[in-house]
C-alpha cells in the first residue's frame, strides 16, 4: 500500500512537472518585436513586428478577444474576396488563412458578438462563435442598404456605442459645395443641398435589418469626410477626425498662396452629440489663428471669421495629413500615460506641393478627464520609408486602420502594400 502511495505521488508529482515545464514553455513563445522593429520609429521601450503581408489595400481591421484577424480590403483580391481572415501562431506573425465578401469598402468592426463591414453602399453584420470566428461567411444580415456612392468621399466607416446604435459616415461628393466641384472661382451652392444626404454622421440600430436613410437619424453634420472615428466609452460620446478641404490656392489664387493652402485648414478632432453641426462646407478651421474662418466659397477671404453657430473643434493637426483612423486605448500593456487617450492614423497627403507632403505617422493624442490635454505627439513613424518619400509623397506604406489587441497592443493596417504591423511595449 505504502508503495503504491509512493508510486502515486511521483506519477503526480511527474505529472505536475510536466504541466510546469508546459508552462514555462508556452510563456516563453510570446511576441516579440521584429530585429529592426519593422522598420519604424517609435518611443523607447516600444517595439513592433509585421504581422504579416497581405499584398492588397489593407484599409480598417478588427481583432477579436480570441486573436483573430479581420482586415477590409479596398477591393476584392484576386480570389474576390474583401475581408481577410489572419490567424497569428504564438509568436505573432499571421498567415492568411481564409477570406469572404464579394465587396470592396474600408470598415469592419467586432463587437458583441458580432462584425459589422461596410461596402461603400451598404453595412453587414456577421455572427461570430465563441471562437471568435464567422459563422454565415456567404450569409451575412444587410444591416443598411443603399447609402449614397458618388466616388468621391465614398467609403464608409463605422463604430458601435454601448446601446445598441451604430454611426456611419457618409462623406461628402464634393470638396466644397461649389456650384462646379474644385473649379476656379466657382461659389458654393446656396444652402448646400448636400448635406441632406450626407456630409454627416448617420446613426442607425445595430440589430435592425435592411435599414435606409429614412430609417436612421443624421446624427451629425457639416463634415466633409471622416474615415476615422471612434466611441468613447470613458465619456460615453462619438469622436470623429474629418478630412478637411482642398485646394484653397488652386480655386481661390487671389485669396490664398501656395504656402497658406498647404497649411490650411487643420485636420480636426470633433467630439459630437446628436445634432451638433461641424460647419463644413461655410467654414474651415485655421490652426495658426485658432479660429473658424468663413469659406471662400461663401463670402470669405482668409480674413473673416465664420459667423455661424458651429461646434469647436476638440483638438486640432496638421493640414491634408488625411487621418483615417481614431482608437481609444483601453489595454494596460501600454504605459499609464496612454489610458484612455487617442491614436491617430495619418495616412499622408498628396495635396501641398510645391511645399513638402507630410503625414504618414501615426500620433498619440493625450486625454485627460475625457478631454485631448497637452500637444499630440507622432507615435509610429517611418511607414513611408524616409523623409524623401514623405517630402515627395511617394511612401512605401500609408497606414490606415488602428485595432487594439486583447493583449493592449496596437494592430495597424497599411493601405499601400497591405502590412499589417503590431506594436507592443516591453515591460524591463
Amino acid at each position: 500500500m505504502k508503495n503504491a502511495l509512493s508510486r502515486g505521488l511521483l506519477l503526480s508529482t511527474a505529472i505536475v512537472g510536466s504541466l510546469s515545464l508546459y508552462s514555462l514553455t508556452t510563456k516563453v513563445a510570446v511576441v516579440t518585436a521584429d530585429p529592426d522593429n519593422a522598420g519604424l520609429k517609435l518611443p523607447a521601450g516600444f517595439g513592433a513586428l509585421v504581422v504579416a503581408e497581405t499584398g492588397a489595400r489593407a484599409r480598417h481591421l478588427a481583432v477579436t478577444p480570441q486573436g483573430n484577424i479581420y482586415v477590409k480590403l479596398n477591393r476584392p483580391n484576386k480570389e474576390g474576396k474583401g475581408i481577410l481572415v489572419l490567424h497569428e501562431g504564438p509568436t505573432g506573425k499571421a498567415t492568411v488563412t481564409g477570406g469572404f465578401g464579394s465587396y470592396g469598402g474600408t470598415g469592419v468592426y467586432a463587437n458583441a458578438g458580432y462584425l459589422y463591414a461596410t461596402s461603400d453602399e451598404e453595412v453587414f453584420r456577421y455572427k461570430l462563435n465563441s471562437k471568435g470566428e464567422v459563422t454565415n461567411p456567404t450569409q451575412p444580415e444587410k444591416i443598411v442598404t443603399g447609402l449614397i456612392n458618388r466616388h468621391q468621399h465614398e467609403s464608409k466607416s463605422i463604430t458601435l456605442d454601448k446601446e445598441g446604435n451604430i454611426y456611419v459616415n457618409i462623406g461628402a461628393y464634393s470638396n466644397s459645395c461649389q456650384v462646379k466641384d474644385r473649379q476656379k472661382g466657382s461659389l458654393g451652392m446656396p444652402n448646400c443641398p448636400i448635406l441632406d444626404s450626407a456630409g454627416g454622421i448617420w446613426q442607425f440600430r445595430a440589430d435592425k435589418l435592411n435599414q435606409t436613410y429614412g430609417t436612421g437619424t443624421r446624427y451629425a453634420t457639416g463634415l466633409r469626410n471622416v474615415v476615422g472615428l471612434d466611441w468613447n466609452a470613458q465619456t460615453n460620446q462619438l469622436y470623429v477626425m474629418q478630412h478637411g478641404r482642398d485646394q484653397l490656392h488652386d480655386i481661390f489664387p487671389e485669396l490664398y498662396d501656395t504656402k497658406q493652402s498647404a497649411e490650411l485648414p487643420a485636420e480636426c478632432l470633433y467630439a459630437l452629440k446628436k445634432g451638433d453641426n461641424a460647419g463644413w462646407p461655410y467654414m474651415y478651421y485655421d490652426n495658426t489663428q485658432h479660429k473658424r474662418m468663413m469659406a471662400p466659397e461663401y463670402g470669405g477671404d482668409g480674413k473673416k471669421v465664420s459667423p455661424g453657430n458651429y461646434i469647436e473643434p476638440a483638438a486640432a493637426y496638421p493640414a491634408h495629413t488625411a487621418p483615417n483612423a481614431l482608437l481609444f486605448y483601453t489595454g494596460t500593456m501600454f504605459p499609464e500615460k496612454y489610458r484612455n487617450g487617442a491614436f491617430i492614423a495619418f495616412h499622408g497627403s498628396w495635396n501641398r506641393a510645391p511645399e513638402p507632403q507630410k503625414g504618414y505617422y501615426v500620433v498619440f493624442q493625450p486625454f485627460k478627464d475625457g478631454k485631448p490635454s497637452g500637444d499630440w505627439e507622432v507615435f509610429a513613424d517611418n511607414f513611408a520609408g524616409s523623409p524623401e518619400k514623405v517630402a515627395t509623397g511617394r511612401a512605401d506604406h500609408k497606414p490606415c486602420g488602428l485595432a487594439q489587441g486583447a493583449d493592449g497592443s496596437l494592430y495597424v493596417s497599411d493601405d499601400k502594400k497591405g502590412t499589417i504591423y503590431r506594436i507592443v511595449y516591453n515591460k524591463k
